[in-house]
């Protein structure tokens, strides 16, 4: 079975040379976060000021009620999302997309707060896998009736994991989402130029430093003023914290996965040059 993907990843990776280039990029940049992560000499948890009540800041930040009156109905798709995806015969959550979980509950319950809350008409998300989080994000604009949601996805090397890609989202939420196949280097900048502006952005592809930032500085030149960015697993970087320092969000928190050991993030851009509230 190793011979039979390593012939597969291989044609995938003659095929498109450039992609192929940017894949084996992230490795490097991988290794030299991991060596940065090493030579802070405190957990990743206290480096990011953890916070235990993000739900409750997250809401403070956007100025939204608390405790939050759609919580209930994000429970309600998050349940089905998972029913769906298991009846599918599809493994749901850590590790289950070669190699790669599946959205964190803890992750899409603030994406879907933020579509409820801010009640965005652009919405652009790198990283797709099974579509757990773009599922999230798609019902929640069709509950908002307006809104549209463009997600740029680099696919597994393995094309026999193609068909899983968007498996989570029905056919009935399909003509709110347009996907884009490709790195966020060679896509994200067209799709942010194209919308020029954005209302809310996920992160959630190569999590390296190099590309969290790029990602983010792309995307938050356009981010409307009041509007947010999620980032998954930020503690697998110094990205987030760089980014935050420079960029100045009025908001940010850290917050803990709810399966697994991992770190998302959330920021909140302001409303004038350098506001910025205290996390």
């Amino acid at each position: 079975m190793r011979l039979g993907y390593n012939i597969r990843a291989s044609l995938t990776m003659l095929r498109h040379p450039r992609q192929g280039a940017e894949r084996i990029r992230g490795r490097m940049d991988r290794r030299s976060d991991l060596r940065e992560l090493a030579a802070l000499g405190i957990p990743q948890s206290d480096f990011y000021q953890v916070a235990e009540d993000w739900s409750r800041l997250l809401h403070e930040a956007i100025d939204a009620p608390w405790p939050c009156p759609d919580a209930a109905g994000y429970a309600k798709v998050w349940d089905s999302t998972i029913a769906d995806l298991t009846v599918a015969g599809v493994r749901v959550g850590l590790a289950s997309y070669a190699g790669w979980s599946d959205c964190d509950q803890a992750q899409a319950e603030a994406v879907w707060c933020l579509v409820a809350h801010l009640r965005p008409a652009t919405v652009v998300e790198t990283g797709v896998a099974h579509g757990v989080t773009t599922r999230i994000i798609l019902e929640g604009l069709e509950r908002n009736g307006s809104g549209h949601l463009w997600s740029v996805d680099l696919p597994a090397v393995d094309p026999a994991l193609h068909q899983e890609i968007g498996i989570a989202v029905p056919a009935e939420l399909r003509s709110r989402w347009t996907y884009i196949k490709g790195t966020s280097r060679e896509r994200l900048p067209h799709i942010v130029s194209k919308l020029q502006q954005l209302d809310l952005f996920i992160h959630d592809s190569l999590h390296t430093g190099r590309n969290l930032c790029f990602e983010l500085d792309t995307a938050w030149s356009a981010l409307r003023p009041g509007g947010g960015a999620v980032i998954d697993d930020i503690d697998h970087s110094l990205g987030f914290r760089r980014f935050t320092d420079r960029a100045a969000p009025a908001a940010w928190v850290a917050a803990r996965h709810v399966a697994g050991r991992g770190l998302w993030g959330v920021a909140i851009k302001g409303h004038a040059l350098g506001e910025r509230t205290p996390t």
